[in-house]
């Protein structure tokens, strides 16, 4: 039988095994399962495996059968046998009950599977699973000085996996005929990369650490390249789309918004809306993504591209991830452009346009007021939520797509809101998560990408500090005194909550992109997250006694949350209370300062994006950063390197260090189906350039991957399969 990566498990290894790998690995093709590579390497006696395992973790482990004994159980009928296991580092006692196994012997060496549990102060497997290495079948393996431990599951053990595997390879060792190397011989030769069939074997039977490390650098260098090819040919795709040209003309709405401005822009605004004026000036539509520090201005800069759209004669839309952004963004414009942005009213200037509002809370003959002016045109300027992704909205012409902090939506909803124009309009999607690199050629590599770095002139600045509670209770005294002392000089403040606190059973925070926010794992025992409703409370009897004082949630009313905003940017409001639907957005000029409690429960990126709502004006600013973790801990260390620092893109790259990378990448991201399994982030950034500047000649060329069946295969794949999916939620 002729084996290929393609061939289902089922025909090598049996129904059995294949129906486990496929239901609880994923694992369906001799392919999947050489591309399930081991996570680690164990030897006899030189890894501090069992030294390292904790209460609760699921873990492989190899180790020498150190002590045997058997004895009755006291209060049942049967017998308990008691093993001490080994590997030089550490100890751990395995417990069978009326099970005793006559190969488990002192000396032996064997695989230990199981979930790690505790009696007395002592680590130990409670009937774990086994597979001793002292048989004459396993001698080839046992000879080598490495061990693959492989992700396993419960039913599916490393060793099963091993034995697969080494089914697959043969008594040969050797993977020629199963495996046809994609990658071009001028790219290997020209990087120093193993043939594919080598990196394999190599990566599951290594005889040294160096042996793993050549065939890792390969086996990453398939994964970033397919990768970046099928990210390019979305760039190509995308220039080739037929758009509509928009181009400046005088005269018109963007010159009167710049004659409104109450400020100069900065440098970078300016070459930054250079950039987007002249692709919007070009047939084929900009596909560009803005990212910029908090505050750098860059609404501004979308605003003068829309306004050259609808100088044109296009409608420009602009999607936010809040209702509550969605209305100030609304605010903020039509106060800008004044009677410019009031065309078709009594006091509307006939040369301006209509800046429309649209959410999911509009009542119904306001909803129907704002359908029919995006649908006849008179709207040139579209502002909305997810609202405008609904079938019963329709443009008369849109010209021009603004996604406002793009981390919140996927690419499946932008697409939606593109697919609403006669033809392919222009997109820009702004963040001010400021992104590494190498997340920015991956998981925003079919985007060009302008970066502001620069703030505008007469911000006062922030500082910050961290506020440890329960070492220094006294500083928590102190924040409230000094946000006093700031109000008293006629400022204002934020006071940041994790959960709003009137929901039974309200879930735990989450962090800027959906996962729990970090706990360090260390302890059950933690109170809930405090909450907007019962501090305000305290606040309003305690050490704000006497203080203006209202809050602000996602649960309030889109009427309740509008005029909540309103007295608060009016100064009606001094002390705002609030969960992270500040986060991003809100400006209020005359804020200064922001106590986050519960610092510790929140990401890096969303305390750098919270901190960015105090200072924006001519004052200085201050956040503090309550909590209750120890300083010395990882969290408190975390807080400190936040506390440090302003620059957003040195926290982006903390941010990248102190997640996990499925986290980065999103879930259905970072395992089988995205084809990412050892390629990191954080480590990699030279190599995934070197594969961007591969592809990008690759598919540059006249006949692009014809010549490479293989590479086409793999992008083919990875392009129309389900894996697909991780690139749409980017």
């Amino acid at each position: 039988m002729a084996v290929t990566m393609r061939t289902p498990l089922a025909r090598v290894l049996g129904p059995k095994t294949a129906t486990g790998m496929s239901e609880q690995l994923g694992l369906e093709t001799v392919g999947d399962l050489l591309r399930h590579y081991p996570r680690r390497y164990a030897s006899r006696g030189e890894q501090a495996d069992l030294a390292d395992v904790q209460v609760g973790d699921r873990v492989t482990v190899l180790a020498q059968v150190r002590s045997v004994s058997t004895r009755p159980m006291r209060n049942r009928r049967g017998s308990l046998t008691e093993v001490v296991v080994g590997d030089g580092s550490g100890r751990m006692k395995l417990v069978f009950f009326n099970h005793r196994h006559a190969q488990l012997k002192p000396g032996a060496w064997g695989m230990f599977a199981g979930t790690v549990g505790e009696w007395r102060g002592e680590k130990q497997f409670a009937h774990p699973d086994m597979h001793l290495l002292d048989g004459a079948d396993d001698e080839d393996d046992w000879a080598r000085a490495l061990v693959p431990i492989y992700p396993a599951s419960k039913d599916v053990s490393s060793w099963v996996i091993q034995k697969s595997v080494k089914l697959l390879l043969g008594a040969s060792g050797e993977l020629g005929d199963i495996v046809v190397d994609p990658l071009p011989e001028e790219i290997r030769s020209r990087h120093g990369l193993l043939p594919l069939p080598d990196a394999l074997l190599d990566i599951h039977r290594p005889t040294t650490m160096e042996d793993v490390e050549r065939a890792a650098s390969r086996l990453k260098w398939d994964e970033a390249l397919v990768l970046q090819l099928t990210l390019a040919a979305r760039r190509r795709a995308a220039a080739l789309e037929p758009g509509i040209a928009r181009p400046r003309r005088s005269g018109g709405l963007l010159d009167a918004v710049d004659a409104a401005l109450p400020f100069a822009l900065t440098e970078g605004q300016r070459e930054v809306g250079e950039e987007l004026a002249a692709e919007l000036d070009r047939d084929q539509p900009m596909h560009r993504l803005l990212q910029g520090e908090v505050g750098s201005g860059k609404t501004v800069v979308a605003l003068r591209a829309m306004a050259q759209v609808v100088d044109a004669g296009g409608q420009a839309a602009l999607l936010a991830p809040t209702e509550v952004l969605a209305a100030q963004h609304a605010r903020g414009i039509r106060q800008l452009l004044g009677s410019l942005g009031r065309a078709g009213e009594l006091d509307g200037d006939p040369a301006g346009t209509r800046v429309t509002l649209l959410t999911g809370s509009l009542k119904a003959a306001a909803r129907r007021q704002a359908l029919t002016e995006v649908a006849d045109g008179s709207a040139g300027i579209v502002i909305g939520t997810h609202a405008l992704l609904q079938q019963t909205v329709e443009f008369a012409d849109l010209g021009l797509v603004v996604v406002d902090e793009q981390h919140r939506f996927g690419v499946e909803q932008r697409d939606a809101l593109r697919a609403k124009g006669s033809r392919p309009p222009h997109v820009l999607v702004m963040t001010a998560t400021p992104i590494p690199r190498t997340v920015a050629m991956t998981v925003y590599g079919d985007l060009e990408i302008s970066t502001l770095r620069q703030l505008p002139s007469g911000r006062g600045g922030v500082s910050s500090s961290v506020v440890p509670a329960v070492e220094k209770p006294g500083w928590v005294d102190r924040a409230w005194a000094r946000l006093r002392e700031e109000v008293g000089a006629g400022r204002q403040a934020y006071v940041v909550c994790p959960r709003i606190g009137d929901v039974p059973g309200e879930d735990e925070p989450e962090d800027a992109d959906g996962a729990p926010a970090e706990d360090d794992g260390a302890r059950t025992d933690r109170r809930p997250p405090l909450a907007v409703l019962d501090v305000a409370e305290l606040l309003r009897s305690g050490p704000l006694a006497g203080l203006r004082l209202d809050v602000l949630h996602g649960r309030m009313t889109p009427e309740e949350k509008d005029a909540s905003m309103r007295a608060f940017a009016a100064g009606e409001t001094q002390v705002l209370v609030a969960t992270t639907v500040v986060e991003v957005g809100v400006d209020v000029p005359n804020a200064t300062v922001m106590v986050v409690m519960d610092a510790d429960r929140f990401g890096v990126s969303q305390l750098h994006q919270l901190r960015g709502r105090v200072a924006r004006g001519a004052h200085p600013g201050l956040c503090l950063l309550v909590t209750e973790a120890p300083t010395s801990s990882p969290t408190g260390q975390r807080l400190d390197a936040v506390a440090a620092t302003s620059d957003g893109f040195e926290l982006a790259r903390l941010d990248l260090e102190t997640r996990r990378e499925g986290d980065v990448l999103g879930a259905a991201q970072s395992g089988r189906r995205s084809g990412i399994r050892l390629l990191s982030l954080l480590e990699d950034e030279e190599l995934i350039s070197s594969a961007r500047t591969e592809a990008t000649a690759l598919l540059g060329t006249d006949r692009g991957l014809a010549d490479h069946p293989g590479l086409a295969a793999e992008v083919a794949a990875l392009a129309t399969d389900e894996r697909a999916e991780w690139l749409e939620k980017a």
